[in-house]
């Protein structure tokens, strides 16, 4: 193809049909109904719904219709967040939506970047947005901010042939990204790729895929299998005794739906999204904005905080950090030529010059600027010809190996000392400018040149025998909080793993800056040159990657959470946008670019690290809570429910009736409600939790059999001390099952000693009005409506010393199981 004349419009035409728009297109997403379907395919929920049937069964209106609203709110508060990655790729199509100029007939034309397509010629100018991924036909001083992809803030030098590393986009100096910005410049690029196809447009289409099952979402699922396989073999048990003792099919079934329903949690949704609700409020307190409620939970179970290093650890502001002269000293004189050479020169001025110029102490009156010679990537530096009080001089600024090619002295002790710039000297200096990119700076060289009084023009052939200054080294300078931040982090028990685009020399000063230990290293190349496993394996050895594209910062993540990692991610560019998606918790800063705060889930209101310190503090005091209740609910449901199943082999009728048994679950759901406001021990909120299956099911599997057993010794108090009937045994268990159970919650809820562990108000109040409502409920006219007999004062006498030797049991089985297996 002539790319002096560019495509023809039929061409063009042919091509947009053939390729499609360039635009980002999302994945296709199902339909508002599906997706609100989807939510019902969870274990627990299948089960509450089942519950709700079986509550309208039993004539219990008011559980059936308190355990659809919960389930529907549950249900709905899920379905509301699934348009997160929707709206994020919709904002990213905003962030690119622009006119580019092509070439087509042999003639530069605007059109609207949606309908540049493969093979057109672009002309490309400082100020513009590229339209889609080139390749560069020509280039003149073409300088470009890649900041969309790499997140790094210094321009990138563009120039057409080989690239030192086509795998990253710093290092493919040959091509152009849909996105970027031309800071200097101008150039030619032939397009090569466009819409889903850039990089960009891959980011996109990241965005919308289906996002990994978080933490939190796992947790619930396990837990609902678990529930969901108990009732059904407490189901199948029942039945099959209830059939074998000749009792009639439809109060044996609807007793054995009563048991598996007694054994659900129906409330786990309300006091999950109340626990939520509440850590949301306390971490907005924090400066800590919560978008997506469980990602509260899985900033508690977090145990790797994988995080972008500009604008996260450091200011994301270049700083002009030391001015050295040849020796390596301090010298105010390279601070006044550079600053000299970065005020005078024309154009678009570089984030270098920008950091040069913040250093407003330096005195330009009197300097004339009598020419220049502009930049070029050939002699990669730029010089001014100034004059103040009949000194004239050549101020140069540029690459240090070319300021140090074209230099033939050297300044001493000042600009009057200046000596020949032999072969050991050369080595010294650029020993000296190794040195200091080792330690994380970029490096420009700066030199000058006396000229004649009567000198006006300068071309670049005068640009020789300089004499060299010295160095102006430029850094993003870290964060002063960041330091404390990561200690603050280490000592919590979250290990920080550093995922940038930048090189490694520039991540390892940073991270020794801040006393990170760098236990490994891993390049992008090194990255891709690994399949699934072996990245898997490298990830436990690693905490640094760099030079890394989007695409590969997301694999890093996903490699971790296949490793059984809480994985968390911060950062606030396009380029993060994937890895945020995919992340069990994605977290970004109010500043941060919109695709970004889109894809988040958890937003802090000030780009500091220290705020997510304080906010997982907040996310593990709110599991804490959550996990009371499932501890609480799922051992003393499993004892009572294993209780009314082992009567059943003995008794003549039914241990208690369904109606009992609902009653029972929702008076005992109703005193939990107030764990939200619950304290959490200090020693649960100093390290990661989760949802552990095997650590749920041993606790409930160890202390709902001594529930069972003082169970058991009631039911032979009420059969043969009390010579209890039908219904005076049934309100007697039900009384004592629901004090045991509830008034279990105090030893449960924390691992240490009841008596030290303070409750909350709220929770000691409720627990304590439920069990004397359950104690004066039989002695209501609601009483014999559901089947109770009053009971003998005596009885209420054998109910306080078992009551309380119950619940010394509880403590000490309790201390046992923590010496032995330890918080889940």
């Amino acid at each position: 193809m002539n790319t002096d004349q560019g495509l023809s419009q039929a061409e063009a035409k042919r091509r947009l049909a053939l390729h499609g728009r360039n635009v980002i297109l999302g994945a296709t997403r199902r339909s508002a109904a599906l997706e609100l379907l989807a939510r019902f395919k969870n274990p627990l929920i299948l089960l509450l719904l089942a519950a709700c049937v079986v509550s309208a069964a039993t004539g219990d209106f008011e559980s059936s219709t308190i355990i659809m609203v919960v389930v529907l709110l549950s249900v709905v508060l899920d379905f509301v967040q699934e348009h997160r990655a929707g709206r994020a790729a919709e904002e990213l199509r905003k962030a690119t939506r622009v006119h580019a100029t092509v070439v087509r007939d042999g003639a530069a034309r605007d059109v609207p970047t949606e309908e540049v397509v493969p093979g057109d010629v672009v002309l490309l100018a400082a100020g513009d947005l590229v339209p889609a991924d080139g390749t560069l036909l020509e280039a003149r001083d073409l300088f470009v901010n890649q900041a969309l992809l790499t997140g790094e803030p210094y321009p990138v030098e563009k120039h057409p042939g080989p690239s030192a590393d086509a795998t990253h986009a710093d290092g493919a100096t040959a091509a152009v990204f849909m996105g970027t910005s031309v800071i200097s410049g101008s150039g030619k690029a032939l397009i090569t790729q466009t819409g889903t196809n850039t990089e960009v447009g891959k980011i996109g289409v990241a965005l919308t895929r289906q996002q990994p099952p978080t933490a939190f979402e796992l947790g619930t699922r396990n837990f609902g299998l678990l529930i969901l396989r108990l009732a059904m073999w407490m189901v199948l048990f029942v039945l099959l005794v209830n059939l074998v003792r000749e009792r009639t099919w439809l109060t044996s079934f609807m007793f054995a739906l009563a048991l598996a329903v007694g054994l659900a949690p129906e409330l786990l949704p309300m006091v999950v999204s109340v626990t939520l609700a509440r850590g949301a409020l306390r971490m907005s307190r924090k400066k800590v904005l919560v978008k997506r409620l469980s990602a509260i939970h899985d900033l508690g179970s977090m145990d790797v905080l994988c995080t972008d290093k500009t604008g996260t650890l450091t200011e994301a502001r270049i700083r002009l950090e030391k001015h050295l002269d040849p020796q390596g000293q301090d010298s105010p004189r390279v601070l006044e030529l550079a600053y000299l050479n970065s005020h005078f020169e024309s154009g678009l001025r570089s984030p270098l010059d920008e950091a040069i110029l913040r250093h407003e102490a330096v005195d330009v009156r009197g300097w004339e600027k009598l020419d220049e010679v502009p930049f070029d990537f050939e002699r990669r530096r730029i010089s001014v010809l100034l004059r103040r009080d009949g000194d004239v001089r050549l101020v140069v600024k540029g690459a240090f190996e070319e300021i140090l090619r074209v230099s033939t002295h050297y300044e001493g002790n000042g600009p009057e000392y200046q000596r020949p710039l032999d072969a050991a000297a050369r080595r010294a200096f650029t020993k000296r400018f190794e040195d200091l990119g080792r330690e994380g700076y970029r490096v420009l060289g700066i030199a000058w040149k006396a000229e004649g009084p009567g000198c006006r023009h300068v071309v670049t052939g005068d640009e020789t025998e300089l004499v060299f200054a010295g160095f102006a080294a430029f850094e993003d300078p870290p964060k002063e909080s960041a330091g404390a931040a990561l200690r603050a982090l280490r000592d919590a028990g979250v290990s920080v793993v550093i995922v940038t685009g930048d090189n490694e020399h520039v991540a390892a000063h940073v991270c020794k800056t801040l006393g990170v230990e760098v236990r490994g290293c891993l390049t992008g190349t090194e990255l891709d040159a690994l399949d699934v496993h072996a990245l898997g394996a490298r990830v436990e050895t690693t905490n640094l990657f760099c030079r890394l594209s989007p695409t590969q910062k997301n694999r890093v993540i996903l490699a971790l959470k296949k490793r059984g990692r809480v994985v968390g991610y911060l950062g606030d560019g396009i380029n993060d946008a994937p890895s945020l998606h995919s992340a069990d918790v994605g977290i970004s800063v109010n500043s941060a670019v919109d695709v970004a705060k889109e894809a988040a889930d958890i937003l802090l209101l000030e780009q500091d690290l220290s705020v997510v310190a304080d906010g997982i503090v907040e996310g593990r005091r709110t599991l804490g809570n959550i996990l009371k209740y499932i501890l609480m609910g799922t051992s003393s449901n499993f004892g009572n429910m294993f209780s009314m199943a082992g009567a059943a082999l003995f008794l003549p009728f039914l241990p208690m009736l369904p109606a009992q048994i609902l009653l029972n679950n929702f008076l005992y759901d109703l005193s939990e409600l107030p764990i939200p406001t619950d304290r959490v021990d200090p020693d649960f909120v100093a390290r990661p939790h989760r949802w552990d299956m095997p650590f749920i099911r041993r606790f409930m599997l160890t202390i709902g059999p001594v529930s069972s057993l003082f169970d058991f010794a009631t039911f032979a108090l009420l059969l043969y001390l009390f010579q209890g009937d039908e219904r005076l045994f049934q309100t007697g268990w039900f009384v004592e099952s629901l004090a045991t159970q509830v008034l279990v919650i105090f030893v449960i809820r924390t691992q240490g000693s009841p008596l030290r562990g303070k409750p909350s108000g709220a929770l000691l109040v409720t627990s304590l009005l439920v069990v004397a409502s359950a104690m004066l409920l039989p002695f209501t006219p609601i009483g014999p409506k559901v089947g109770f007999a009053p009971l003998p004062p005596m009885f209420f006498a054998v109910l306080v010393p078992l009551v309380v030797a119950y619940l010394v049991t509880v403590e000490v089985v309790k201390r046992w199981f923590y010496r032995r297996f330890g918080w889940a």
